[in-house]
């Protein structure tokens, strides 16, 4: 393993004074990158936190974003402290009521030009996820395909927010029920996806007129800085989208949550954080959209057509290196099937290439950092110490990057901890059952409820599995269900609220009844 290639920090306090976006790190890091183009891309990527449209510098020690399949540092960024959270929801807030006011035309043209401008950086977006993330870069173009369509979508529906009239039941007035933007919004971004996360929330706040203050994941800041530069560019005013990049969440969000001028707390990430963060929101009651962790079946009925499930199987388990809340975690196969399944499941693994994303033919990337491959590792283990077979995988190779061969496991006992936990890995565990009432007892014995897999030829009973799944989204023969015409989002402990869809926008507004008696 290489080691880390860390110069020293500069541990003065940095004010907060504005300063343009190579001014934060005194000795930007350039030793490190693969290529000339790299260098190029990252010297374009802002440094410094975005407030009131303006870049400045952070009160804490500069952060530093490092590349997972190297372990090399790609670029040092500012790191907020809790003024600067303060500050950029005052900037929130003081832009609020102008941006409420503008015209919707305007609002959707505004997101229309940033769906524009993606597309034509949409290979600059690419590479940066691929270097801070470390998705293969096939995937990463694929996450810029649909975080746009985020874009493209609320600006649609900006101008088609809509209310009702109409006479009330005893005809003694008339009742106006309007829609109105919540207010000031905190936006809290995993780093999994970085530019979907980013657009599917911040697309919805601004078509419905909503601020906001969005603070991505300290492991992949850098593509919500380069996408908030492209926001700039299309024409978004200052103060309506702020960026705190912080290597101290809960200190910097806590007193965002606290101030009683924010009205809407939007959070993608574990559920044990959510619940945390729901409390803290019930204090000021908050609006809250919660999209939180989850525990996936792909379920593989004895009728199912084997090849598409394997087809299903390797785009649920294995997009993102398996590290989705979407990912398929427990593979609850007919036993009739269960061995062939396993089979041809095994001769795909097996031919995926492992390796940094910007590789020719790499399919399968790092996980995000170290202590992503000993959690992986410490699931997998688990399995085989309680009696689980291992077909492939099962260990990491060799450095430099936190890589994991992507595996599969059969015979996974029911008290296995992967078979309860998300796994966030690519990783595969087969479990059988009998009879479709077992399908369903196994695929909802778990406090998530995200999303779920069916396979079968079967049209009634893959209605039946529509209706008795305890999932907020399904997956009906095919492996892939995210689309930004679709509300997405979970039941149980796997969150609140739907991003997507005709239900997103309405998550950032809010109705009005007002009656107008009759004369």
């Amino acid at each position: 393993m290489h080691p880390v290639n860390k110069k020293p920090v500069n541990k003065k306090h940095v004010n907060e004074k504005q300063v343009n976006e190579n001014q934060v790190n005194e000795n930007p890091v350039k030793e490190n990158i693969v290529s000339s183009r790299e260098t190029d891309l990252l010297a374009r990527v802002p440094d410094g936190l975005y407030i009131n449209g303006a870049w400045q510098q952070g009160g804490g020690d500069p952060i530093e974003v490092t590349d997972p399949a190297t372990g090399l540092v790609l670029k040092r960024i500012a790191n907020a402290d809790a003024a600067d959270g303060i500050r950029a929801l005052d900037a929130a807030v003081d832009a609020s009521a102008a941006w409420a006011a503008t015209a919707p035309r305007v609002r959707a043209e505004i997101l229309r030009r940033a769906f524009d401008l993606l597309q034509e950086r949409r290979d600059d977006f690419a590479l940066l996820m691929t270097m801070e993330m470390g998705k293969p870069l096939a995937e990463a173009n694929g996450e810029v395909s649909y975080g746009g369509e985020f874009l493209r979508w609320f600006s649609e529906e900006a101008v088609r927010i809509s209310g009702r009239y109409g006479l009330n039941p005893e005809g003694t007035g008339s009742m106006v029920v309007s829609q109105h933007p919540v207010g000031p919004c905190l936006l809290i971004t995993p780093w999994n996806f970085p530019l979907a996360m980013a657009t599917r929330k911040i697309a919805p706040a601004l078509a419905a007129g909503c601020t906001v203050v969005i603070k991505p994941a300290e492991l992949t800041p850098l593509t919500t800085l380069y996408f908030v530069q492209l926001l700039e560019d299309a024409g978004v005013p200052a103060g309506v989208v702020n960026v705190i990049t912080t290597s101290a969440s809960s200190a910097v969000a806590g007193p965002i949550i606290a101030d009683p001028r924010l009205r809407k707390l939007s959070f993608t990430g574990s559920t044990p954080v959510g619940r945390k963060l729901i409390r803290q929101a019930a204090q000021g009651v908050l609006r809250t959209s919660m999209e939180l962790g989850g525990n996936a079946p792909f379920v593989v009925f004895e009728d199912a057509d084997v090849d598409k499930a394997v087809d299903g199987a390797m785009l649920a388990k294995f997009r993102n290196i398996g590290q989705a809340c979407t990912a398929a975690n427990r593979f609850i196969v007919h036993e009739s099937v269960a061995a062939e399944f396993a089979r041809r499941l095994t001769e795909r693994v097996r031919a995926l290439k492992i390796g940094r994303g910007t590789e020719e033919g790499v399919t399968i990337g790092p996980l995000v950092n170290e202590a992503a491959v000993a959690s992986t590792d410490a699931l997998v283990q688990d399995a085989l110490r309680k009696g689980a077979t291992l077909l492939t995988g099962g260990v990491r190779p060799d450095g430099p990057g936190s890589f994991y061969e992507p595996t599969v496991l059969t015979g996974v006992a029911p008290d296995s901890t992967i078979l309860h936990e998300e796994i966030f890995g690519p990783v595969v565990g087969i479990v059988t059952f009998a009879d479709d009432d077992e399908a369903v007892r196994l695929a909802n014995s778990t406090e998530y409820g995200l999303v779920g897999y069916v396979f079968t030829r079967d049209l009634a009973r893959g209605h039946r599995m529509i209706g008795r799944l305890e999932t907020g989204m399904m997956g009906l023969n095919t492996g892939l269900v995210s689309n930004a015409a679709a509300p997405f989002g979970g039941v149980k402990q796997s969150g609140l609220g739907r991003e997507g869809g005709l239900e997103g926008i309405h998550e950032y507004l809010q109705a009005k009844y007002t009656l107008i008696p009759v004369d």
